[in-house]
């Protein structure tokens, strides 16, 4: 049920305004000065906790806005979205909790070099802000800590400073690596699936990537997939991985409270996505030090907390973060300086901080049925949250028009974010996306690869001509070798950590002695 929170918070930013003569009874005798003074404009609040807990209000430059929440739903004040009825529970509530903010922006300097003002005027010294735990009193130093705000934040792009291959930056993010003219740079499309690998979905995969699609180096196209533990079946993981695709992980557990993910300590990532990882290379066997990649449940980032585990566990890079429907695509980038777009998404927790990590940007794509005469829609980057798509033909037109808004801008890769279960809805949307890919695979200059080979390309930019002895791609160009096994072990298991199930894990490997969980990652047992 929580992946329909961002479809109803775009429902609840696009509905019409309504009840309007009840509004303007309503907003009789409201100070809209004091109500709106030093409030974000795209924060919504309630006037009063009485009715239905459907109605809100913003600040806008013509005064306030009432937005309502459909039928059956009501807004939860703390996660600023419509929300099923049952599941608010903060209706007596008018506002979020206002923070203390820090002293950070004053015409004269009213701490020592080196420090700076808590809210009540207590100086701290500069690192002490923003790292994760409240120095202050008023506890200010832990309240302007975003992109924008932190005090130590990561610097903007120096290209002087910031040379291939570790580290990739641009100024508005749109420029293209080693300054190739856009013809000769090839048109990379990046095709992921999130979630658990499994009976539900190898079908789906055996079809699309079917060995027989090549790229136009010779190599068959490939995926991939950033794999959640529950449910899956680590003999297909490691049948997909010998194949060539990429596998990355999606969290061990896959908690549905968003805010775990958002809010998440260094413990907590890396208990979630480096055991993950120890449970895929265990049970997948895969033992070439592969899994590099992770994705964030329900897209929400974990803010510097998720990077400094990344870096500290060798994950080269994320694909979580998402950039906002613009004229020009963004290419992935390297964090060491500012990302290059607004924090746009889930919780906006975005890391603040320099850290050597890679960000796969989702670039939303745009859903319009015909760009050239339809107003502008909010951009959706999922492709199953693009909630208009409705029949294999709108699909088909999503498909081709963002192909060409990047084709024909600078050519950053487009990429096409699945759960399988969607395209296994209808057919004809299978039917489109592989009808796409062989149109698509008619050109030579289009490339259906994984996220890490687009960051090779980067670290190595190569004109078309020379693509088709691109060493970086070749290595997975030849599948090796038999499955490892025709009849995995289909093993029973239990863990204390989930009392009352019994969860059977498919694996060539041996089974284990308990189903692995988040503290007990290799199924051998509770160390005491």
């Amino acid at each position: 049920m929580a992946r329909v929170l961002p479809i109803l918070s775009t429902f609840l930013l696009c509905c019409a305004l309504v009840s309007c003569q009840d509004s303007r009874d309503k907003l009789e005798g409201v100070d809209v000065e004091e109500v709106c003074a030093d409030r974000p404009a795209d924060e919504y609040f309630r006037l009063d906790t009485e009715g239905d807990c459907r109605e809100v209000y913003r600040c806008t430059k013509s005064g306030l806005k009432e937005i309502q929440c459909p039928s059956g739903l009501a807004f939860d004040i703390m996660k600023q979205t419509c929300d099923w009825k049952a599941k608010v529970t903060n209706c007596d509530e008018k506002e979020k909790p206002r923070k203390v903010k820090p002293i950070l922006k004053t015409d004269e300097p009213i701490c020592p070099e080196g420090k700076l003002s808590c809210g009540d005027g207590e100086c701290l010294d500069k690192e002490l802000f923003c790292n994760g735990k409240p120095d202050c009193k008023d506890e200010s130093d832990e309240n302007a800590c975003s992109v924008d705000d932190d005090p130590n934040r990561a610097p903007e792009c120096d290209p002087t400073q910031c040379a291939l291959p570790d580290c990739f930056c641009s100024a508005d993010g749109t420029r293209i690596p080693g300054a190739i003219e856009p013809t000769q740079v090839p048109q990379m499309i990046t095709i992921t699936f999130n979630g658990a690998v499994n009976v539900d979905n190898i079908d789906l995969y055996e079809d699309i990537f079917n060995g027989q699609r090549q790229n136009p180096n010779g190599c068959s196209i490939k995926g991939t997939f950033f794999v959640s533990h529950k449910y899956t079946n680590y003999s297909a993981v490691q049948d997909l991985h010998r194949r060539g695709h990429e596998i990355s992980v999606f969290s061990l557990t896959h908690k549905d409270d968003p805010n775990y993910w958002t809010s998440g300590s260094y413990d907590d990532w890396l208990a979630e996505m480096a055991g993950s990882r120890l449970i895929i290379e265990r049970f997948a066997n895969i033992t070439d030090g592969s899994i590099i990649g992770m994705r964030a449940p329900y897209l929400r980032v974990g803010g510097n907390k998720q990077f400094e585990m990344m870096a500290d566990q060798f994950f080269v890079y994320d694909a979580s973060i998402t950039a906002s429907l613009g004229r020009v695509p963004i290419w992935p980038y390297t964090l060491y300086f500012r990302m290059p777009h607004k924090c746009n998404g889930n919780a906006h927790n975005c890391p603040s901080r320099s850290h050597p990590v890679w960000e796969m940007v989702m670039n939303e794509l745009d859903r319009r049925d015909d760009p050239t005469f339809d107003e502008s829609l909010p951009g959706c980057h999922m492709v199953d949250s693009c909630s208009n798509v409705a029949s294999g033909d709108q699909f088909a037109r999503l498909l081709r028009h963002n192909f060409n808004r990047h084709y024909n801008s600078n050519r950053a890769p487009l990429g096409l974010h699945f759960h399988a279960s969607w395209l296994k809805s209808k057919k004809e949307y299978r039917d489109e996306l592989i009808k796409f890919i062989e149109e698509m695979l008619t050109r030579n200059d289009v490339f259906f690869v994984t996220n890490l080979q687009v960051i090779q390309w980067m670290q190595n930019p190569t004109e078309l001509n020379s693509l088709r002895d691109f060493q970086e791609w070749k290595e997975k160009c030849d599948v090796k070798g038999q499955p490892y096994c025709s009849l995995p072990n289909a093993c029973p298991l239990t863990t204390r950590e989930l009392p009352g199930e019994t969860l059977r894990l498919f694996t060539c490997m041996e089974c284990p002695n308990n189903y692995p969980w988040i503290l007990d990652p290799t199924g051998d047992g509770f160390s005491v």
